[in-house]
C-alpha cells in the first residue's frame, strides 16, 4: 500500500494513501458479496484463500469445515521468542492477535440475487457511498477489511497477526467451534461484527461484551379426553401455562464489564398445544428464547421443576462475551479513537452488543476478545442491506493500528 507525506513523497509524517484502500477494499467486497455462500460457503472460502496466497506471504490453512486462517509473524522474523520455529503450531510461543470475520450469509430475498428465489447469483450494488447486497454488512465487507490489514500491518517483535474466516457463523458458530477444537485459541482477538453507531452516530464502537442466546423449549405432557368431560384428562396446555407463568416471574441476569451493564432477558416466544376444538391437549410446547450474560443465566430449570409433567430442553446455547483483558480492550479503543480523531469523527466507547457473535466461542475458549465492525443496527439480515464504504475504510484502518499497536 502506498503511503506519502504531505508533500507526496515518502517520509517522516506518513499518512494512509486513503483513495487507494476504500477502492481495493469496495472491490474486495464486492467480489465476496457476489459469490452466493447462504447454502454452501466453498466458493468463497475459495475467493479469500486465493486472494491470501497471492496478496501475502503468510502460512495459509483450510481446514475440513472450510475454514480459511492464516498467519504472519512479526519483524524478528520466523523465530519465536522461545526459540523454537515458530510456525501456527508454536502459537502458545507468541503472542497472536486475530481479526476474525465469517464468509457464510442467511439465505437472500428475491430483490437480492439474480434468479428465482434464492437461486441464481447474488446482486451487488454501488451507490450513495454504500455496497448494497447479502453479506455486504454481515460480514462481507468486515472480512475484507480484516484481510487488507492483515496484509499491510507490520506487527511488533513477539506478535504473530491471524486472519480468520469461518463458515457456519449464522448457523451455531460451527467453524469457529471447529477451529477451536482443532486448537485455533488466539491471545487475543478482534471480531469484526457490527458495531457502528452503539454508542452515537457515525462512530465505530469497541464492544467489550456480548449477551449470549440459549434456546430452549418446555414440553408439558397431559392425559386427552373428550372437551365435553374435561375432568376425565390432564390438560396439557394448563401446565404449560403453569411453567410459562414459573418462567415469567423469573429475574433477568445482569453482569458488569469493564464498567458497561449486560443485561439479559428470557422472553416466551411461541405456544402451541392441541389438534383439534373438543380434545384436552395431552401435549403443550414452549419455545423459550434467553439472552444470556456473561457469568449468569436464568434459572429455568428450578422455575419449571415444580410443575409436573413438564420437561425442558436447551436445543441451542451460544455463549456470551467479556473481554478477560483490559489492556487489551483499552488498546482497542485507543486504535480506533486514534482513527476517528484522524477523521475528525466523534469519539468511540467501550459498549456493549446485543447479539451473539463467533467471539463468544472463542471467549470460552481462553481468548481475551473484543468485537469492532462496520455493520450497523437493522442492517444484517435485511433485503436492503448495505454497507458503507467509508466506514469500512476506518475499519481497516483501526484493524491496522491495533495490529502495530503495543499493548
Amino acid at each position: 500500500m502506498e503511503e506519502t507525506d504531505e508533500t507526496g513523497t515518502a517520509g517522516a509524517t506518513e499518512t494512509v494513501d486513503r483513495t487507494g484502500v476504500a477502492n481495493e477494499l469496495a472491490e474486495l467486497t464486492e467480489r465476496l458479496v457476489a459469490i452466493p455462500s447462504h447454502e454452501d460457503e466453498t466458493a468463497a472460502g475459495d475467493a479469500i484463500e486465493a486472494w491470501l496466497r497471492a496478496e501475502t506471504d503468510a502460512t495459509v490453512e483450510r481446514d475440513a469445515v472450510g475454514n480459511v486462517i492464516a498467519y504472519q509473524r512479526g519483524p524478528d522474523g520466523d523465530t519465536a521468542p522461545d526459540g523454537s520455529d515458530g510456525g501456527p503450531d508454536e502459537a502458545d510461543a507468541v503472542d497472536t492477535l486475530a481479526l476474525v470475520g465469517h464468509h457464510d450469509v442467511v439465505p437472500p430475498a428475491e430483490r437480492q440475487t439474480t434468479g428465482e428465489g434464492t437461486a441464481g447469483e447474488y446482486v451487488v450494488e454501488r451507490r450513495d457511498g454504500r455496497i448494497h447486497g447479502r453479506g455486504s454488512a454481515d460480514m462481507k465487507g468486515a472480512v475484507a477489511a480484516c484481510l487488507l490489514a492483515f496484509r499491510d500491518a507490520t506487527p511488533p517483535p513477539g506478535r504473530e497477526l491471524a486472519v480468520a474466516s469461518f463458515v457456519g457463523e449464522e448457523v451455531g458458530g460451527e467453524g469457529a467451534r471447529h477451529a477451536i477444537d482443532a486448537g485455533f485459541v488466539p491471545n487475543h482477538a478482534l471480531v469484526a461484527e457490527g458495531s457502528t453507531d452503539y454508542s452515537k452516530p457515525g462512530v465505530t464502537d469497541v464492544a467489550v461484551a456480548h449477551k449470549g442466546r440459549r434456546a430452549s423449549t418446555l414440553v408439558a405432557t397431559g392425559t386427552a379426553a373428550h372437551a365435553s368431560e374435561p375432568e376425565a384428562g390432564e390438560n396439557a396446555v394448563y401446565r404449560a401455562c403453569d411453567a410459562v407463568a414459573a418462567v415469567r416471574e423469573l429475574d433477568a441476569p445482569t453482569a458488569t464489564v469493564f464498567g458497561e451493564s449486560v443485561t439479559g432477558s428470557v422472553v416466551v416466544t411461541k405456544l402451541h398445544g392441541g389438534e383439534t376444538w373438543n380434545a384436552v391437549p395431552d401435549r403443550c410446547t414452549v419455545t423459550i428464547d434467553e439472552r444470556t450474560v456473561p457469568r449468569d443465566r436464568a434459572d429455568i430449570s428450578r422455575a419449571t421443576d415444580a410443575v409436573p409433567g413438564v420437561e425442558w430442553t436447551v436445543d441451542q446455547d451460544l455463549p456470551p462475551m467479556a473481554c478477560r483483558d483490559a489492556t487489551f480492550a483499552d488498546a482497542a479503543l485507543d486504535a480506533a479513537r486514534a482513527v476517528h480523531a484522524d477523521r475528525g469523527l466523534d469519539t468511540p466507547e467501550h459498549v456493549v452488543k446485543p447479539h451473539a457473535t463467533d467471539a463468544g466461542w472463542l471467549s470460552a475458549a481462553g481468548t481475551a476478545a473484543v468485537v469492532c465492525g462496520p455493520s450497523e443496527p437493522g442492517e444484517a439480515h435485511t433485503d436492503t442491506e448495505s454497507v458503507s464504504i467509508g466506514v469500512l475504510e476506518r475499519c481497516y484502518e483501526t484493524y491496522r493500528e491495533l495490529a502495530e499497536r503495543e499493548w
